[in-house]
């Protein structure tokens, strides 16, 4: 089957402390740090035997992952087997950018959150220029509050017009139509993330060729759907995936709503959905209307 799984371990620990952020500086003990890498590590052994399924695979850690050598170790590792798609991680970039010259870049993903305040300027896109050097796959986004809108400026300017600059919607923040354009004219899809999307009973892709797993290895919808269904290393879960309505009123957050059938982001983002990077990027940084959401007015797309 082809089948693309979120994978949330223990990690709970940041190196920083973004104050939208609970997990903020948060310190994981010795033991939850080693339970982590255990996990971690029998989750790769599982999708490495799985030679007969086509994985894609998405890393969404609540802490910073890339810091620690056994997921730096883990993703180059799953970067090399042919029958996994994509493996990309969520990440605040913080980590050192040499580990990439032992994985297959094109398999491969990062997804890069800049945080302002919270690490020099010039250090992050250093890095990310240095991405750019490597060849790696990547999209850069930032969190759209008022006091972040110059720094995004900075970087949509800055960084190559090839690496899709994303702007997530700030958590319990309300844009007026004039504060999202501001927000429209550095990324063209910020109005899917504007506002949560109304998706009760709506047809959604995780169940049935989408899941999330956790450390145990207990399988879920998604991450946002408590009820479970089986484990992923006895494979109670196999019987379970099957077509389902999302059972929640809305759905917010970006790993989320992709997977919504009623939405075209799968066409948008084909062949960059975990790793958040639209398809139609047309020559000279300038994006492609058809990426545009019908909210968006064609004017704001160059």
């Amino acid at each position: 089957m082809d089948l693309t799984l979120l994978y949330r371990g223990p990690l709970a620990s940041c190196d920083y402390d973004c104050p939208y952020c609970p997990f903020a500086k948060r310190r994981d003990s010795r033991e939850r740090l080693r339970a982590d890498r255990a996990c971690l590590e029998r989750f790769a052994d599982w999708a490495i035997a799985q030679t007969d399924d086509r994985l894609s695979l998405l890393f969404t850690p609540w802490g910073e992952g890339l810091v620690r050598s056994w997921y730096r170790n883990t993703l180059t590792r799953l970067s090399h087997q042919p029958h996994i798609r994509r493996v990309a991680i969520q990440t605040n970039l913080s980590c050192r950018t040499d580990w990439l010259a032992g994985a297959d870049l094109g398999t491969l993903a990062l997804w890069c959150t800049y945080h302002p305040g919270q690490t020099p300027y010039d250090r992050f896109l250093a890095k990310c220029r240095e991405l750019v050097r490597l060849g790696a796959r990547f999209s850069v986004g930032v969190v759209g509050l008022p006091e972040h809108l110059d720094a995004a400026r900075r970087l949509r300017a800055d960084l190559p017009d090839q690496v899709y600059l994303w702007v997530n919607a700030a958590e319990g923040h309300t844009y007026d139509d004039a504060e999202a354009d501001v927000w429209t004219a550095l990324d063209p899809l910020f109005p899917y993330s504007r506002r949560p999307h109304a998706s009760a009973g709506s047809p959604c892709r995780t169940g049935e060729s989408v899941i999330s797993v956790d450390g145990e290895g207990t399988v879920r919808r998604c991450h946002f759907v408590r009820a479970e269904l089986g484990n992923l290393y006895d494979g109670t879960y196999r019987a379970a995936l099957r077509p389902r309505p999302c059972p929640l009123t809305t759905c917010d957050c970006h790993i989320g709503y992709v997977h919504l059938e009623t939405l075209p982001l799968y066409d948008v983002f084909a062949g960059g959905v975990l790793e958040r990077i639209p398809a139609p990027l047309a020559r000279h940084g300038t994006r492609d209307r058809t990426c545009l959401p019908r909210e968006s007015a064609a004017s704001r797309c160059p």
